[in-house]
Order: structure tokens, then C-alpha cells, then sequence
């Protein structure tokens, strides 16, 4: 392995990392909000189960993102192009507060540094990209609705409880749900690095590719491990965003939304579609929310917000990996 090789590997683990800093707010939101565990407890909880999941789903995520683009034109300056143009919009969206999605923010960038290194769309894999940019509407969408059914349905099976017996309950089931929800974060997220590398690790000829190109072993587990140490790492910004802002949440909503949630992206994962976790427990939250029966309940101005924020990732990911894989060119004197 290079040391060219090497570098960009650990960039990739860079762009791991700050993955789970940045998505940390999504595991621990619902949780830190409605007071059941505290942010420090919440984040190592979750950074467990982020862990823990590389033992229970096969990377169907990561085999599909290897194999995205066209082989010819998967080349250590369009990954490292792409990561750099992830790592950017990542960052920035953490400083601005706005739970934007790190998984088609990798998916944008990966896509712009291929196509301005090709010239043309085509290099693209249409069902790998055409599924992932599906599920920036299906997601949200299907955390929503199971949110809101499993309000519904809890509000049901709870008549006749006090107000105490509901919220007793429902603060110990909440421990399960936000596991659940972290392991499906683990599951998925951790992959679409596995999927990087693995691509990088082709290109170099240091894995055979073929098509169906499976991660390594020591790739699977230093990728989930990067992601929980990110995770460790928190993200309180996004967190106030995602807990407190768009609705007000008490331990039965937050169990509702992380299990409609962990729902969405066990799912997702077992299909091999890379989903955003962020888009996913938005809209559960929000089908959570909305169950109150009073549109007010939501806050419709900071749920525009993000979804301004959703629209902008993969455009603006792309433009920044096109730009950071021309310099990269430059600077290893490639044309």
C-alpha cells in the first residue's frame, strides 16, 4: 500500500468519524430530549450499538456503493475528490446547525468528483444512484407515516393510563428504542465508508473487484469503530435542532419515533439502499408530532429549514468534490 493509498484511507476513516460527529444528534436526539438518558450517557450508548451492528447485517450497502461507477473511472483522486467534497459540506452544516444528511452528502461528492473526472453522467451507476436519491423522499416519508401509526396505536393500547404509568413505562422502553435506532444507524452509515474504501482498495489493486465486491474484514471493523468514536464525540448543536426544535417530544414520542426510525433503516440496509439516517428520524419526529392533532405542534419553519438543507446537499456536495478532485489532479501533476 502507498503512501498515497494510505493517506486517502485515512481521510476516508476522517470522513468516518466526523460521520458519526455529525449523525451523533440523530442517535441521541429524541433520547437527550425527552430526559431518559443524559447527552453524556446518550452518546456512549449509542456509540456502542453504532458498534455492535457490524455483527448483525451483511454490507449490501457497501457492495453496491464499490460498484456506483464505472470501474475505469474510480481512480484515488475522484475518491479522494469525493470524501474532501463530503468532509467540506459535513462541516459546514454542523457549524450552521442543520441536520443535513452525511450519507448523500458522500453519495453527491462521489458522484461530481466520477462525472467531472469522465465528462459525462453515464459514469454513474443509474440504480445505485436512482435508488438513493428515491429514498431522499421515501425515507422521511415512511418514518413519518410509521411514526405516526405507532402513535396512534400506542395512544390506544395507554387509555386509561396515568399520565405516571405512561411516562414510567415509556422511559424504560426508550433505552430499547434508541439501541434499535442506533444500531440501524450503525448498520447503514458505517457501510457507505466500507463502500469507499473497498472502491479505493479496488482501484489500487489491492482487493480483486468483481461484481459483487465484498469489505474486508479489518475494513468492516475499523470503519464501524470510526463511527463510534465520532459518535463519542457528540454534535449538541444539530441535537437541539433535531430534539428540541421541531416538536416537543415526551419518552413515548421519542420511543415512537426511534423505533419508526430504526424500522426505516433495518429496512433500508437489508435492500442495500444507503438512506439518510438524518432525513429518517426528521420525519419520523415530524409523523410523531403531527399525531397531537394540531399542525402547530410542529414547527414548520425549522422543519423548512432542513429540508432546504436536504435539497442543497447532493448539488453543493458534487460542486465541492469536482473542485477538490481538479486540485488533487494538479497537485499530483495528473491532467
Amino acid at each position: 500500500m502507498t503512501t498515497y493509498i494510505l493517506a486517502i484511507l485515512i481521510i476516508a476513516l476522517v470522513f468516518d468519524y466526523i460521520n458519526g460527529f455529525h449523525d451523533a444528534a440523530n442517535s441521541i436526539a429524541t433520547v437527550v430530549s425527552t430526559r431518559v438518558l443524559s447527552p453524556r450517557t446518550a452518546v456512549l450508548w449509542a456509540a456502542a450499538f453504532n458498534f455492535i451492528a457490524f455483527a448483525l447485517f451483511e454490507p449490501t450497502v457497501a457492495r453496491n456503493i464499490a460498484k456506483g461507477v464505472e470501474p475505469g473511472f474510480i481512480t484515488p483522486n475522484v475518491i479522494l475528490g469525493g470524501l474532501l467534497g463530503a468532509i467540506i459540506w459535513n462541516l459546514l452544516t454542523w457549524w450552521w446547525g442543520l441536520p443535513s444528511s452525511s450519507s448523500h452528502a458522500l453519495m453527491g461528492a462521489f458522484a461530481g468528483a466520477a462525472v467531472k473526472s469522465a465528462g459525462r453522467l453515464s459514469v454513474l451507476d443509474a440504480t445505485v444512484f436512482g435508488k438513493t436519491a428515491a429514498f431522499i423522499l421515501v425515507s422521511p416519508l415512511l418514518g413519518a407515516v410509521i411514526g405516526f401509526s405507532l402513535m396512534h396505536a400506542i395512544r390506544r393500547l395507554a387509555r386509561g393510563w396515568t399520565a405516571g404509568k405512561v411516562s414510567s413505562r415509556f422511559r424504560r422502553l426508550q433505552l430499547l428504542s434508541a439501541a434499535a435506532y442506533s444500531l440501524g444507524h450503525g448498520g447503514n452509515d458505517a457501510q457507505k465508508t466500507m463502500g469507499i474504501i473497498t472502491a479505493l482498495l479496488i482501484s489500487a489493486g489491492l482487493q480483486e473487484g468483481g461484481k459483487d465486491p465484498k469489505p474486508m474484514l479489518w475494513v468492516v471493523l475499523v470503519c464501524h469503530a470510526a463511527m463510534g468514536l465520532g459518535t463519542l464525540s457528540g454534535g449538541w448543536r444539530i441535537v437541539k435542532t433535531m430534539g428540541m426544535k421541531i416538536t416537543k417530544l415526551k419518552p413515548v414520542g421519542g420511543f415512537a419515533a426511534e423505533t419508526a426510525g430504526a424500522a426505516t433503516l433495518f429496512s433500508a440496509t437489508a435492500l442495500g439502499i444507503p438512506v439518510s439516517t438524518t432525513h429518517t428520524i426528521t420525519g419520523a419526529i415530524v409523523g410523531v408530532g403531527a399525531t397531537s392533532g394540531r399542525i402547530s405542534a410542529v414547527r414548520w419553519g425549522v422543519a423548512g429549514r432542513i429540508v432546504w438543507a436536504w435539497i442543497f446537499t447532493i448539488p453543493a456536495s458534487a460542486a465541492l468534490a469536482a473542485v477538490a478532485y481538479t486540485v488533487a489532479n494538479v497537485i499530483s501533476g495528473q491532467p
